[in-house]
Formats: structure tokens, sequence, C-alpha cells
């Protein structure tokens, strides 16, 4: 009977922590990998309209010119550089260049400094 009690206390304790183990590795494989278009945000009107209270979810295509430390960079459509900093949980399989074409999904943030907190990177 004393081991049907600690079994079932031991069930209890284990398995929420098993399915929040679970949820992690379900939602990093869940991502689609979509190549087709889609609707970017243009960067200089973006800047150009834009005060300290300006968020907006931002995609954008270019290139990362600089990097400024660990997770921040300077990022480039051509036309226009703006700030970025990459999530904790980004990671590529392949280093990019200054040459490697991007394509960044995140929020854009005005102020001082305007930057994109990106969520998502997808190489072109």
């Amino acid at each position: 009977m004393k081991k049907t009690i600690i079994a079932i206390a031991a069930s209890l304790i284990l398995v929420p922590s098993l399915v929040l183990a679970q949820d992690g590795h379900h939602q990093q494989k869940t991502g689609i990998q979509f190549n087709g278009p889609v609707e970017l945000t243009n960067m200089s009107k973006l800047i150009a309209e834009s005060n300290m209270f300006t968020e907006e979810h931002v995609v954008v295509e270019g290139h990362l010119v600089r990097q400024i430390n660990a997770e921040k960079f300077m990022f480039s459509d051509g036309e226009t550089e703006v700030q970025i900093e990459l999530d904790d949980d980004i990671h590529l399989t392949s280093p990019i260049e200054a040459t490697t074409r991007v394509r960044l999904y995140g929020e854009f943030e005005g102020g001082n400094t305007p930057e994109i907190e990106v969520d998502r990177i997808q190489v072109l």
C-alpha cells in the first residue's frame, strides 16, 4: 500500500514536468519555412513616421552590415540602416556574412535609437 501511494505521488510530480519539457520541444518543431512572397515593410517610411511610442510588427529584407555586440547588429535594406536585436532563442545552422540576404520578422520600436526586436530570421 505504501509503495502504491509513493508511486502515485511520484507520478503526480513528474508528469507536469514532462509535459512542460515536451511543450518546449514542440514549439521549435512547428515553425513553418515559407519561401514565397510576403508583404515587406518600407523601412525609410517607417523610421520617418516613427516616434518614441511607435511599436509595429515588421518584415524586412536585406543584410546584416555590422555587429554591435553579442545580440545587436546594424541591418540595411539597401537604403536605410536600423539597429536590430536578435531574440535569445534564434539559432542558425550556418554563419551569416555581410553578403548573406536575410528576411527578418519582428517588432519595430521607435525612439532615439529605432530598433527591430527580431523574433525570427530567414536566410534567403
